[in-house]
C-alpha cells in the first residue's frame, strides 16, 4: 500500500485506531463530571433546568461511552497482534497497569453506569447522585492508569532489564515517573476543556436557530465560564510539561522547535513558522523571534535549548510533523483564550446570547478541543520516536513479524469498519444534539419509567415519528 512496508503500516494502523479512540474518552471524562455537577445543582435547587440538561447530556454520554469502550478494546488487542515485540519486552509493566485500570476504573464505571442511566426513577436521589459521581470518578481513574502506562513509556524508571525483558522493581517509581504528573493534569484539563467547547458549540447552534430557552442559555453560559477558567490553567500546565520534556526528552523539544544548531553565546530564537528539512538539517522559510525560545523554554535570556544536530540522525524525531502538530495545538489554545475573553466582554454588554458573530465563533470552536488533543498526542508520540520505550526499545524492534499484504488488508478493513460503525455513532450523537433539551413538561416523571438513551432520537425535533 503506497510503497509502505509492514512496519510503517503497523504504525499507521495504531495511529488511526488510537486517534479514533481518544476522542471518545476525552468527551466521556468531561461529560461525566459535567453530569455530576448538573445533578448536584438539581438536588440543591430543584430547578427543572438542571434536570432537563442532565437527561439531555446523559443520553449523549451513553452513546459516547459505548463507542469509547468498543474502540478501546481494539487497541488492546493490537499490542499482541501488531506489537508483540513491545509486549514481550515491556508487558510486565504495561500489562499490570492496564489491568489495574480494568479492576478499578472500568469495573467502577460499569457497576454504576446502569444505575446512572436507567435508575433515575428506580432508586433514591441520593443513591442516583452517588452513582453519577462514581461514574465520573471512574473516568478519572481510567485516565490515571492509562497516563501512568504511557508516561512510563516516555520517561521509564523503577525497573531492571533482565534477559532482554523489563522487570519492575519499584511500582511507585514506575507509576509516578517523572513525566506522569504533568501529562495526567494536561490530559485531564484538555478533556474538561474539550467537553466545555463541545457543550458550548451545541448551545450556540440552538441559539443561532432561535432556541433561546433557559436550558440552552444555562449550558452556553456554563461552557464559557469553564473555558475562561480552564484555558489559562491549561496554558500554565502546558508550560510546566514543556519544561519537564526539555529535561527528559530534549530531542523532542528540539524537533518541536525546528531548532538545528546553537551558535556560541547566542540565546535560542523562537521559530513561529517554517518547514524543518530533515535532509538539509535546517528549517526553511523560518520566521523567528530572537531569544524568545530561551525565555519560554529555560525562563532565561542566556541559556540555550538543545539543538537537533546534537543528537545522532537515528535518534531524531520527525521534526516537520511535531513542529506543525504542536503549533496547531498551541494556536487552537490561543483561540480558546480569545473565546473566553470575548465571552466576558459580551456578558458585560449583555449580548452573550444574541451576538451572532460570537455564536458562530463558539460553534466553529466546538471541535477545536478534540483537534488540539489529537495534535498534542501526535506531538507526544511522534516526538518520542524512534523509541517506543524511550531510551530502552526502538519502535522497529517492537513490531510483530507481519507481511506488507497482511497489514495493508487489516488497515483497509479497520478504515472501512470504523468509518461505517463510528460514522453511524457520530450521526446519532449529532441527531441527539439537534433535538435539544426537553422542556419541563416533557421530562420523565420522578417516579415514572426510566429514560432509555437509545430511544432518545426516535422522534424528530418536530415530535413526529421518524
Amino acid at each position: 500500500m503506497f510503497d509502505l512496508d509492514a512496519f510503517h503500516l503497523a504504525r499507521i494502523q495504531f495511529a488511526f485506531t488510537v486517534s479514533f479512540h481518544i476522542i471518545f474518552p476525552a468527551i466521556t471524562i468531561g461529560l461525566a463530571s459535567y453530569l455530576a455537577v448538573l445533578e448536584g445543582m438539581w438536588l440543591k435547587t430543584k430547578n427543572p433546568v438542571w434536570r432537563s440538561l442532565y437527561h439531555f447530556w446523559s443520553k449523549i454520554f451513553a452513546v459516547n461511552f459505548g463507542m469509547g469502550v468498543v474502540s478501546g478494546l481494539v487497541m488492546a488487542y493490537q499490542f499482541g497482534t501488531n506489537w508483540s515485540g513491545f509486549s514481550q519486552f515491556a508487558g510486565s509493566i504495561t500489562g499490570p497497569l492496564l489491568t489495574y485500570e480494568v479492576l478499578t476504573a472500568f469495573f467502577l464505571e460499569a457497576g454504576f453506569l446502569g444505575v446512572m442511566l436507567f435508575g433515575w426513577n428506580k432508586v433514591g436521589p441520593g443513591l442516583h447522585f452517588f452513582s453519577t459521581c462514581m461514574v465520573a470518578l471512574g473516568t478519572l481513574m481510567s485516565t490515571f492508569w492509562i497516563l501512568a502506562s504511557n508516561s512510563w513509556m516516555q520517561t521509564p524508571q523503577g525497573h531492571e532489564i533482565i534477559n532482554g525483558q523489563v522487570v519492575p522493581v519499584d511500582w511507585f517509581a514506575v507509576i509516578f515517573n517523572p513525566s506522569f504528573p504533568y501529562r495526567l493534569f494536561h490530559m485531564t484539563i484538555a478533556a474538561f476543556l474539550s467537553s466545555a467547547l463541545f457543550v458550548g458549540a451545541s448551545a450556540a447552534w440552538h441559539l443561532l436557530r432561535g432556541n433561546n430557552t433557559p436550558a440552552i442559555r444555562t449550558m452556553f453560559s456554563m461552557a464559557l465560564w469553564m473555558t475562561l477558567i480552564v484555558a489559562p490553567i491549561q496554558a500554565l500546565v502546558g508550560d510546566m510539561h514543556g519544561l519537564n520534556t526539555l529535561k527528559h526528552q530534549p530531542a523532542k523539544i528540539a524537533a518541536i522547535e525546528g531548532h538545528w544548531e546553537n551558535p556560541p553565546g547566542e540565546p535560542t530564537p523562537l521559530l513561529l513558522f517554517g518547514w524543518p528539512d530533515m535532509e538539509q538539517e535546517r528549517t526553511r522559510y523560518g520566521l523567528a523571534i530572537p531569544a524568545l525560545g530561551s525565555l519560554i523554554l529555560t525562563h532565561s535570556l542566556d541559556k540555550q535549548v538543545p539543538a537537533l544536530k546534537e543528537f545522532p540522525k537515528a535518534d531524531r524525531p520527525n521534526s516537520p510533523i511535531v513542529f506543525w502538530s504542536f503549533r496547531i495545538m498551541a494556536g487552537l489554545g490561543m483561540l480558546m483564550l480569545l473565546l473566553g475573553a470575548l465571552a466576558v466582554w459580551l456578558r458585560y454588554k449583555q449580548r452573550l446570547y444574541t451576538s451572532r458573530p460570537f455564536l458562530r465563533f463558539a460553534l466553529w470552536m466546538g471541535p477545536s478541543g478534540l483537534i488540539a488533543i489529537l495534535a498534542g498526542w501526535v506531538t507526544t508520540e511522534v516526538g518520542r520516536q524512534p523509541w517506543v520505550v524511550y531510551g530502552l526499545q526502538r519502535t522497529e524492534d517492537a513490531v510483530s513479524a507481519h507481511g506488507t499484504l497482511h497489514m495493508s488488508i487489516s488497515l483497509l478493513a479497520f478504515f472501512v469498519v470504523y468509518m461505517s460503525v463510528f460514522g453511524v455513532g457520530y450521526s446519532y450523537m449529532v441527531r441527539l444534539i439537534k433535538k435539544g433539551p426537553q422542556p419541563e413538561d416533557e421530562l420523565p416523571p420522578v417516579n415514572g419509567t426510566p429514560a432509555r438513551p437509545l430511544s432518545a432520537a426516535s422522534q424528530t425535533t418536530s415530535g413526529e415519528a421518524v
